[in-house]
């Protein structure tokens, strides 16, 4: 019986070894909502030491760097490094009419959540119309009843 021979078989185990190790996304997934006036932005950063978060606000772009360390000692003989390390950045392009003087941060349970306010001048408002007549006042027309 012949082998048949794959060239493609090694580079394939090969290319799945390399990532399975890599990290699946090192970015922070996001969820962005409206909440009433406010806009709430949650990025998940699970792991990540709140001391090392840092958050800017540059001409209309929002700034999020976070870090999160490995394994502690250098002789780690990893089996398995499937989580993300490292720096990790994510900007967020800020429209006009949002209240940047005002943006609120919490982290809790591996969750970072932004909250940034619509400004008060962008925020849609009623507005009364005066009625400043010198006519008398119009009264429905009376039915006639039979």
């Amino acid at each position: 019986m012949a082998n048949r021979y794959d060239p493609f078989r090694d580079v394939d185990r090969w290319l799945t070894g390399a990532m399975r190790q890599a990290p699946s996304s090192p970015a922070m997934p996001l969820d962005l909502y409206r909440d009433g006036e406010s806009f709430v932005a949650q990025m998940d950063l699970p792991g990540v030491d709140p001391a090392t978060i840092d958050i800017d606000v540059e001409d209309r772009t929002l700034t999020v760097r976070a870090e999160r360390r490995t394994g502690e000692g250098k002789d780690v003989q990893w089996l398995s490094h499937e989580r993300p390390a490292g720096t990790f950045a994510r900007q967020l392009a800020l429209g006009t009419g949002l209240a940047l003087d005002r943006i609120e941060a919490a982290y809790a349970d591996g969750v970072l959540t932004l909250t940034i306010p619509v400004a008060e001048e962008a925020r849609p408002r009623k507005i009364q119309v005066a009625h400043t007549g010198a006519g008398a006042a119009i009264e429905p027309e009376a039915r006639a009843t039979a």
